[in-house]
């Protein structure tokens, strides 16, 4: 006979089912963490890790949506989570593109919000002066120019179409929230008391944040809290619907717009992040 649950505790569950979920989650939160060193390491000596021209670019999205698969394939061999766990549903009907474009210009909207309200504190509270926060930006601005050749985004038509399709709404925004979705589908399956819930699985999108920003840390210092206020928009788009489908679309909007000012504004190059 089982004995009950004790108030407060997690409920017990079978040893070889928590280790399943356990290697599900530890390949889900390397992923990000080993893939940007990675291409930290490779942007170095090749160039951008979108490469020049759209044989290139389709070579370097063949490959990233390749590993993603066999990393991502084997968590799931190992939990076997199901759709509703990796919340795969489609939710909202037609309705939801138009509500995902203007979640990706609100997630624009608060990052350039929250970037602004920090400097202002830091300024307040005589942390930092005018000109020490300068040098600090353009010390450690995000490198777009790791992540993708600006020439050909503004001089070759195909490699400018193949980032707004492909790369925005596919190789990011489609792969980077399933990851999340195992994220918090591992979460939820290993602790379900703390991360089960609504709540919970906010905090859950919370610390799938912080990992997703690590991730980009090679990309420079102020890349990370940007990427992170990002991800946790868009983990909170996904519980709040209980589908990644509102998260994939608004952020693949997200990055097509991005590139797109890229290839129309000149100067912009140096001052633009990309989050991927």
């Amino acid at each position: 006979m089982n004995s009950p649950a004790i108030a407060g505790q997690e409920p017990r569950e079978a040893p070889p089912r928590r280790l399943r979920w356990g290697f599900h989650l530890l390949l889900v939160a390397a992923y990000p963490l080993v893939v940007g060193l990675v291409g930290w390491q490779r942007s170095r000596l090749h160039g951008p890790a979108l490469r020049h021209g759209p044989r290139g670019l389709l070579a370097v999205c063949g490959l990233e949506l390749l590993i993603f698969g066999m990393v991502f394939g084997l968590a799931w061999l190992a939990s076997r989570a199901s759709r509703q766990s990796l919340l795969l549903p489609w939710r909202g009907g037609y309705g939801m593109i138009a509500l995902s474009v203007g979640y990706s210009l609100a997630l624009r909207l608060a990052v350039a919000l929250a970037a602004v309200v920090a400097a202002m504190l830091l300024l307040a509270l005589r942390l930092v002066s005018v000109p020490s926060l300068q040098r600090f930006v353009l010390a450690n601005r995000p490198d777009v120019q790791a992540l993708v050749d600006v020439s050909a985004l503004r001089q070759n038509p195909l490699y400018f179409w193949l980032t707004i399709t492909l790369v925005s709404f596919v190789v990011a925004g489609l792969r980077e929230e399933l990851w999340r979705s195992g994220f918090l589908a591992g979460m939820g399956a290993l602790w379900p008391r703390r991360f089960g819930s609504c709540g919970g699985q906010l905090a859950a999108a919370a610390l799938a944040a912080v990992v997703f920003g690590l991730g980009h840390l090679a990309q420079g210092t102020l890349a990370v809290l940007p990427t992170a206020l990002l991800g946790f928009g868009l983990g909170a788009i996904m519980v709040l619907h209980r589908s990644i489908w509102p998260a994939v679309l608004a952020h693949g909007f997200f990055d097509a717009t991005t590139f797109l000012v890229l290839a129309l504004v000149p100067g912009l190059a140096d001052q633009v992040p990309r989050f991927r």
